[in-house]
């Protein structure tokens, strides 16, 4: 060994490290339960990293005030972490040392931030998407977030997708469920142990691009279901929307991403997560909101989401991004309507109007997908 090498003197360096990309609400609550795992699971470094974006809180860096209080102040208050968890305000440092890189950020800062770190990240890493939403790339495609992390970080990504809401998972009240989408065994049985609680299922499946695709999409349904709630529609008004939405999510995912398991559409990051999301998620209650206020999207996100963005507008207007690419528009009425009232373009009663002509519309039975 060369003089100028430094020593790892880490009686754990031999321990697989997790780091945490991200320190949102949900990025607090998976960091908090993959902080008390891995203190029981000998496979892994028993110090877990957690990236935070500083922000100054009370005159404090909120990176301080989680390592002092061990309490992510302002995105998970009263959620006590392990010691164990550590909030790095480096991202270099952050990862630079991990075997498994889990992004929880917003869609739109997973590029910038792998290109932050590229260079920086074990050639034999793995990394595990929570993140949300489709990437439009030049000619209209939408990537998936896992395939952009792959792609620049040159590592396999896998993804985490379901029917969880983080005041829930983080409350330990009832039993959640999630997909671990992994196409490798042994890494699927890993990961599944660190995501993994007493209230948190986890089911790992190997079909990874319809868990992401399903991830993204439901939130196009859900915001649907919160502007039929603004009218106040009945359930079984609420209900048809679902279904609606539900039957293009499986022609999306059969089009664009051919190859999955007609299945997955029925694991927790399916059909369970749309239920769930439209009735309890932030687009489906923002969505309520411009219906009964008459006011824009960003000023309820400003004022409801305290600086956290909606998931399902945006991921509308990528997928119509796309469909207009691909002059296929006319084969995802739903998602083009959604959009439409989303961006003002159409009033929310079109989508009434849209649900009443529809309701009896026949099931899209695949043919790129195995049932």
């Amino acid at each position: 060994m060369s003089s100028s090498t430094p020593k790892n003197n880490d009686p754990y360096k031999n321990k697989k490290q997790i780091a945490i990309i991200g320190s949102g609400a949900w990025a607090s609550v998976i960091a908090r339960i993959i902080a008390r795992n891995v203190l029981i699971l000998k496979r892994f470094h028993p110090i877990v990293k957690m990236f935070v974006y500083d922000e100054i809180i009370n005159n404090k860096k909120l990176s301080d005030i989680i390592n002092e209080t061990h309490e992510n102040v302002k995105y998970a208050p009263g959620y006590i972490f392990t010691k164990n968890l550590k909030a790095i305000p480096d991202l270099v440092e952050c990862v630079k040392f991990a075997d498994i890189l889990v992004f929880v950020v917003p869609r739109q800062y997973v590029e910038n931030t792998c290109k932050t770190i590229v260079g920086n990240v074990k050639p034999n890493a793995v990394a595990v998407s929570l993140t949300k939403g489709f990437e439009v790339r030049p000619g209209g495609s939408l990537w998936l977030i896992s395939h952009i992390i792959t792609k620049l970080l040159n590592i396999k990504c896998h993804v985490f997708m379901g029917a969880n809401l983080a005041p829930e998972v983080a409350a330990e009240q009832k039993i959640c469920r999630s997909t671990l989408g992994c196409t490798h065994k042994t890494w699927g049985k890993w990961l599944k142990e660190i995501f993994e609680t007493d209230h948190l299922k986890i089911n790992v499946v190997d079909d990874e691009d319809t868990v992401e695709a399903c991830g993204a999409l439901k939130n196009i349904v859900a915001t649907a279901v919160g502007l039929m709630d603004g009218l106040a529609q009945k359930n079984h008004y609420k209900e048809a929307t679902m279904r609606l939405g539900f039957i293009e999510m499986i022609k999306f995912v059969d089009i664009f991403y051919p190859g999955g398991k007609l299945s997955t559409f029925f694991e927790s990051c399916g059909i369970e997560d749309l239920i769930v999301t439209s009735y309890g998620g932030r687009n489906s209650k923002c969505a309520k909101e411009m219906v009964v206020t008459g006011k824009k999207l960003a000023q309820i996100e400003e004022e409801m989401l305290k600086g956290q963005k909606l998931q399902g507008p945006d991921t509308a207007s990528q997928v119509c991004t796309m469909l207009r690419a691909h002059k296929m528009t006319h084969k995802f009425p739903f998602f083009t309507k959604v959009h439409a009232v989303c961006n003002g373009d159409e009033p929310p009663d079109s989508l009434k109007e849209y649900v009443e002509k529809n309701m009896s519309k026949k099931t899209y039975v695949p043919v790129n997908l195995i049932i």
